[in-house]
């Protein structure tokens, strides 16, 4: 439970900070990152090498984004998504990133359509990427166990 708490409470401060501000605070990400492999340690996901590889993996997977994208994810989200890796592990970072990217594509798509969001202009990810990690973080076994019944 506390890694919830504490991962809670990091998607909060990210959600606020990127949508007043378009930033996402370094020592936010080190405070954050610190803790979080702290309580991994003592609180370890199975295997207990998951948190390094999901931390490793989130960081390359935004890292590659970026680099395709000539600059269109910032590296906020980068170092973000490699705390976020820490805490979820592998299998649930990569769903994280998934409805991050969904929730992100449906609510800018319908921003555009009704004028907010212009063509060309940035939007923050930060809530996003919190909304993705908070579902994935509290129901990503369960939404990856129906999914692979749904569709074998």
């Amino acid at each position: 439970m506390i890694v919830a708490w504490t991962l809670v409470s990091l998607m909060v401060i990210i959600f606020v900070s990127d949508y007043k501000y378009m930033i996402i605070p370094n020592k936010v990400l080190l405070v954050f990152g610190v803790i979080l492999l702290a309580e991994r340690i003592f609180i370890p996901l199975s295997p207990w090498w998951d948190s390094i590889a999901g931390g490793v993996l989130g960081f390359l997977l935004l890292l590659f984004i970026a680099v395709i994208s000539k600059g269109g994810m910032g590296g906020g989200d980068i170092k973000l998504y490699s705390v976020i890796g820490i805490a979820l592990g592998v299998k649930l970072v990569m769903l994280s990133f998934f409805l991050a990217t969904l929730f992100g594509a449906f609510l800018g798509g319908i921003g555009m359509l009704i004028g907010v969001v212009k063509k060309g202009k940035p939007i923050p990810f930060g809530p996003f990427i919190g909304l993705g990690t908070i579902i994935a973080y509290f129901y990503g076994n369960e939404l990856i166990k129906w999914y692979f019944h749904a569709v074998l």
